[in-house]
């Protein structure tokens, strides 16, 4: 019976035109019910949303691209007094801003997200440079490098100033330094630059002690996610054979070299925490697992990634969260196995964390993922 219901599975959910409906059921699910336009938050989560939606619109037939530009511009337009880039956080959804200022030249949109870059430039850094995840204390996490990605590619698009890819690529190898780790090739969640234990309500208080280096222990699978996914759009951002490309490339293959052994070979996922798949009390986490398949999809795209390892990687990933971290409402298509949001803290506190269903970044990471699978699906096809 549990073969067969697997087989049914795969026959619902794999097929060409089957697969572009469940991006559509979790594209509707996420603006008609778990975040409609006229709620947007100026925040992290609801960036990585909107940048589903930025993606949808550019991957959409011609006819069906006003249904996200209204989204995003409606999205922009409530949040238009709250858009600021006074931390990694803010930035984030300063991306809808930037496209914006490209696709319709409003000086509203231009002049907002020029604030936000300046709003960026003086927001804390770590005596080496590195940007500050907070403004209350001095901390390198490894969320940062996605959440600024998002608004410096957008503006190298609208500008083609070439200024926002250099300051990119030089945030990711500061926090490189001291968050990864070479023999995993994954990083760690965060680094502590100031000395100073901030008591957060949300870190374990006193992670920062936990190494001489004052580093975080525990390779988290949504903070690498994040670097993944920053790295992989970097690719689909920097011209083509550029040194840009060819260094990006490189890390993206560092960070993922693990990634096939370390794959749950029964449910096709990845773990909360990944080096852990044989702990009782880890669990598998479809955010990260959505984050993983995008980038190495993407590394599949741009043939920076061993077709031989990674393609079968990328299908049991994108069976394995339709078969086992989705469920169906009606028209909708939701999210299950959603790690809620998480700080730092040691090996018990992350395997301690609640999960949930739906969830702005999850829908985002799934749509994104499913959008990149398809176009590698009609490739592939003869």
């Amino acid at each position: 019976m549990k073969k067969m219901i697997f087989i049914l599975g795969l026959f619902l959910f794999v097929g060409n035109a089957n697969a572009q409906s469940r991006i559509d059921s979790l594209d509707v699910y996420g603006r008609e019910v778990f975040m409609p336009a006229a709620q947007y938050k100026w925040d992290w989560g609801q960036a990585t949303f909107l940048n589903a939606m930025v993606h949808l619109y550019r991957n959409k037939p011609e006819a069906q691209k006003k249904t996200y530009l209204d989204y995003i511009q409606t999205a922009m337009d409530h949040t238009l007094n709250d858009a600021s880039g006074v931390h990694p956080n803010a930035v984030a959804s300063g991306h809808g801003m930037a496209f914006l200022a490209k696709i319709t030249s409003d000086p509203r949109y231009i002049e907002k997200a020029e604030k936000i870059f300046a709003d960026y430039l003086t927001t804390p850094r770590t005596k080496a440079g590195g940007v500050s995840h907070r403004t209350e204390t001095v901390e390198m996490w490894d969320d940062t490098i996605y959440m600024i990605s998002m608004f410096l590619f957008e503006m190298y698009r609208y500008t083609g100033d070439e200024k926002y890819l250099a300051e990119f690529q030089k945030q990711y190898f500061l926090h490189k330094e001291k968050l990864a780790n070479k023999k995993w090739g994954l990083w760690v969640h965060g680094y502590d630059d100031d000395n100073d234990d901030y008591k957060d309500r949300c870190c374990q208080f006193g992670w920062a002690k936990m190494t001489p280096q004052r580093t975080s222990i525990e390779f988290w699978g949504r903070g690498n996610g994040w670097v993944v996914m920053a790295l992989s759009d970097a690719l689909n951002t920097v011209p083509a054979g550029s040194a840009y490309f060819k260094t990006f490339a490189k890390e993206l293959r560092a960070i993922t070299k693990k990634l096939p052994e370390l794959q749950d070979p029964k449910t096709g996922m990845w773990f909360q925490l990944p080096i852990y798949p044989n702990d009782p009390a880890n669990f598998a986490e479809s955010s990260c697992t959505a984050m993983f398949a995008y980038g190495i999809t993407i590394g599949l795209e741009q043939k920076v990634l061993k077709q031989k390892i990674f393609l079968p990687v990328v299908k049991k990933a994108y069976a394995g969260l339709l078969q086992n971290a989705t469920k169906s409402e009606g028209k909708y298509l939701i999210p299950t196995k959603v790690c809620e949001g998480t700080c730092i803290g040691d090996k018990a506190y992350y395997f301690g964390r609640k999960t949930k269903e739906g969830v702005n970044y999850a829908i985002g990471a799934y749509i994104l993922f499913g959008i990149e699978y398809e176009k590698l699906q009609a490739k592939s096809k003869p």
